[in-house]
């Protein structure tokens, strides 16, 4: 049964939020500790796509169970989605090389980041190891064939850069979206399961709201929202108390199936 995993729902602060002890930081709740944006997506033949490398990416994996994954979507190339890269090594070494999927400035901004990973010059001193990883450029409204599925990205506005979001059949995982383009919002009709950021309950100028967000699954139409990248100013269930039905916050470890 195809499903996503939720492996970390919070915003580039992650919750706790260092030298903070407000209720959120400090509850006893494992649904308030939101390590930062990622996903999971398991095709029906087994496949695993992994959406980000967050920071925090070797203790998700580890957390929710799972040995490997076959390929990588970046949504984009901030910290906080991006610098777990290096946690791909001990899969790519045992494994082969792993695709990483993304939009051509993407990707490459990540090449000279991480310039070690890269290029073909640098190799690691003889007992050592470093990621296997190739770059596949990617372009909105393309159909790729990731397993089991067909996996669509789209453009969507992060203030004043762009981000893919994508979806995968009738679930779609969008994260550090502020506005949704009409040729995006065409291409989402009909989903069914959605995952979308949500910051604030007041406007912010790169994010999506609370209220904003609720308009947005709203409109198209979604049976079931989830909302992730989270701050620490609502608990879970404080949270999930304010929401109407249809629609709750994501957490750390959240299975969706479908």
């Amino acid at each position: 049964m195809p499903k996503a995993t939720i492996l970390g729902s919070g915003t580039s602060f992650g919750v706790p939020v260092v030298g903070c002890s407000c209720e959120v930081c400090t509850s006893r709740d494992p649904r308030d500790r939101r390590t930062r944006s990622s996903a999971v997506v398991e095709t029906g033949d087994g496949t695993r796509i992994l959406i980000d490398t967050p920071p925090e990416l070797r203790l998700q994996l580890i957390g929710a169970r799972i040995p490997r994954v076959d390929a990588v979507l970046y949504t984009h190339d901030h910290a906080d989605h991006v610098h777990g890269i290096d946690d791909l090594r001990a899969m790519s070494v045992k494994n082969g090389p792993l695709e990483l999927f993304g939009a051509p400035d993407v990707l490459e901004r990540i090449g000279a980041r991480f310039q070690y990973i890269f290029d073909d010059a640098v190799r690691p001193p003889r007992g050592t190891s470093k990621p296997e990883l190739v770059r596949v450029s990617i372009a909105s409204g393309d159909q790729l064939p990731l397993g089991g599925v067909t996996v669509v990205p789209l453009e969507f506005w992060h203030g004043t850069m762009t981000v893919y979001g994508y979806r995968f059949g009738p679930f779609a995982y969008l994260t550090d979206v502020k506005s949704v383009p009409e040729e995006s919002r065409k291409a989402l009709a009909g989903v069914r399961y959605l995952v979308v950021n949500a910051l604030f309950d007041r406007p912010h100028p790169t994010h999506l709201s609370i209220p904003e967000a609720i308009e947005l699954a709203r409109d198209l139409g979604a049976e079931q929202t989830f909302l992730t990248h989270l701050t620490h100013r609502f608990t879970h269930e404080g949270m999930k108390a304010m929401l109407p039905p249809g629609i709750e916050p994501a957490y750390d470890g959240l299975v969706i199936e479908w």
